[in-house]
């Protein structure tokens, strides 16, 4: 009895063993999710902040924090994390193409007016925003906002108090005063004041002061633009930055990078070649397995194409196995499609490859892209932009022309062929009102002249042409007098 008992014991140990082993390989082979990260605190480089205003700080987001208690999976990477990201080649090429794309054919000014005044308004105001360089302050900060979340253009003006708000008037902007337009990165600024008790507030969870390593700047002046806002109670531990594109690629690059790797390794080992030889004293143990990887060297030494190979032919076989390649190239370009489904980005454009197959075009993708493009434009790139213009204008004029307007320049531009075709149907539409009495010409010419893209933007509407008939009574008159 005792003998069956010991037996018993044992294979139930040796049984709790194997279930022991088995879960923790379980555990093992359970991926950790790596976009999954916990609402915290985000990571403020030193000297953003002053020290005496830190805890001030951190204790006006602690109710963001609070609500946001036990949520997985949004939090925030940190910029350092997010800076790093930005020295891979897939995030770095659709930051750039947005940042491209967005400053590409820039901006133009117009004037409603149409007068002499107003064109050398105009030209002054291209030559200002050419010296401050604009544009280019413009395209680093669109990628600056891809890369962290959020894009700050801070303005700079002689003599001004920082922690104040900028006016757009004379008596606050004096002439001569507008110094520079910088883009300042993520990392080195963080909110400093914001409203967080009462939600039908203007400034709820928007900053009104910035600390701009350790200086107090006024929102005003650190023109902000975010284009994927967060939730107001995940802003604080994003540090007041909307989700980055980056951070929105990151499963669909590493699911990329994965793919890519995958097929280069299948490629470089799709054929293997099994040698089938006697391995029974190996097996045993009679054998430390010199002589039989002696025979894998030489066969590995002697094999090519041109070679000869000689084979035991009762004790070995030669078996080439040799794995399907067909299909891959599509699984690779859908894994790169996924990436520019995130970004809105189409394929030709983040990656320069051209569509293939029959009749295949990238042109209807490109075009929405552009619209999309447009948008931006539109919903958070116009505000600077207008601020800047008025800052220009106060600065080189001392006053504020409101018919001075900039607009971007069309995405899909048209060929000269369009614009003639558009321009004769246009006055062919114009010559058939005044015939027929609904339009008096001067309207016309007025029309012309305040239309930019007309060719004859500017035109004097106070001085009228000479019809045919006025051209003969002139010609009868100077032949009169010769």
């Amino acid at each position: 009895m005792r003998k069956k008992q010991t037996q018993k014991t044992d294979s139930t140990v040796k049984t709790d063993g194997l279930r022991i082993a088995a879960d923790r390989e379980l555990q093992r082979g359970i991926a950790v999710d790596k976009y999954s990260r916990p609402i915290q605190p985000p990571k403020i480089a030193n000297g953003v902040i002053p020290d005496r205003d830190r805890e001030s700080v951190m204790a006006l987001d602690a109710q963001s924090y609070a609500v946001a208690d036990g949520m997985i999976g949004g939090g925030f990477p940190g910029f350092s994390y997010l800076a790093n990201l930005s020295t891979r080649a897939e995030y770095r090429a659709a930051a750039s193409a947005v940042s491209v794309e967005l400053t590409r054919k820039w901006i133009e000014f117009v004037s409603t007016t149409g007068d002499e005044s107003g064109a050398e308004k105009i030209k002054a105001i291209e030559a200002e925003f050419k010296r401050l360089d604009i544009r280019t302050a413009v395209q680093r900060a669109a990628a600056q906002e891809c890369f962290f979340g959020r894009a700050q253009l801070y303005v700079e003006i002689e003599g001004d108090d920082k922690e104040l708000p900028l006016i757009l008037s004379p008596n606050t902007v004096r002439k001569n005063s507008l110094k520079r337009v910088t883009p300042v990165e993520a990392a080195w600024t963080t909110p400093a004041t914001y409203n967080s008790l009462d939600p039908s507030a203007k400034d709820f969870y928007r900053p009104t002061a910035w600390f701009m390593m350790g200086v107090r700047v006024h929102a005003s002046r650190l023109m902000t633009v975010i284009t994927r806002e967060m939730p107001d109670m995940l802003k604080p531990a994003y540090s007041f930055s909307g989700m980055s594109l980056s951070q929105m690629m990151e499963p669909y690059v590493d699911n990329w990078l994965r793919t890519r790797q995958s097929v280069a390794d299948l490629i470089n080992n799709f054929s293997i070649t099994a040698l089938k030889t006697s391995m029974e004293q190996v097996l045993q143990g009679a054998d430390d397995g010199t002589n039989l990887l002696a025979r894998a060297q030489l066969f590995t030494a002697t094999r090519s194409n041109r070679g000869l190979m000689l084979l035991d032919s009762e004790r070995e076989d030669l078996v080439q196995q040799n794995v399907p390649l067909g299909g891959l190239h599509e699984l690779q370009a859908q894994s790169q499609e996924h990436m520019c489904s995130i970004t809105r980005i189409p394929a030709v454009i983040l990656t320069g490859i051209s569509p293939s197959g029959l009749n295949a075009s990238s042109e209807g993708e490109i075009r929405v892209f552009y619209d999309w493009i447009s948008a931006q434009q539109e919903s958070f790139w116009r505000y600077p932009l207008e601020v800047i213009l008025k800052l220009v204008q106060l600065s080189l004029f001392g006053e504020i022309d409101e018919d001075v307007q900039l607009k971007f320049v069309p995405m899909m531009q048209m060929t000269d062929a369009e614009i003639a075709e558009i321009r004769l149907k246009n006055a062919q539409t114009a010559i058939a009102y005044i015939d027929s009495g609904v339009l008096d010409p001067s309207e016309e010419r007025e029309r012309l002249a305040a239309d930019v893209d007309s060719g004859y933007q500017g035109l004097d509407v106070n001085t009228a042409p000479m019809g045919p008939d006025l051209l003969d009574e002139e010609f009868l008159k100077s032949d009169e007098k010769a």
